[in-house]
């Protein structure tokens, strides 16, 4: 499933760099680290590091919100993002 969508975002095969596919791959690890952060609720460096890639995320939104305004939307329907 992790590759279908993938392939969704990707500008072309070994595209790992364009804002539409950090973002995804951002939050995927913001999942993954929202449920360590869960149930490891001493684990600081998890947190800080989860609030960093929240951080980076938002501000890849914010810029493909003002390039390319039908990717913003397109991107965040995909991953279930409220805007």
């Amino acid at each position: 499933m992790a590759k279908k969508q993938e392939n969704v975002f990707q500008r072309h095969d070994k595209d790992t760099w364009s804002p539409e596919m950090q973002i995804w791959l951002l939050s995927e690890e913001i999942t993954t680290l929202q449920a360590h952060v869960a149930s490891n609720s001493k684990d600081y460096d998890a947190k800080r590091s989860l609030l960093k890639k929240v951080a980076k995320r938002r501000s890849l939104l914010r810029y493909l919100k003002n390039k390319d305004l039908d990717a913003y939307t397109k991107i965040s329907k995909k991953i279930w993002l409220k805007v």
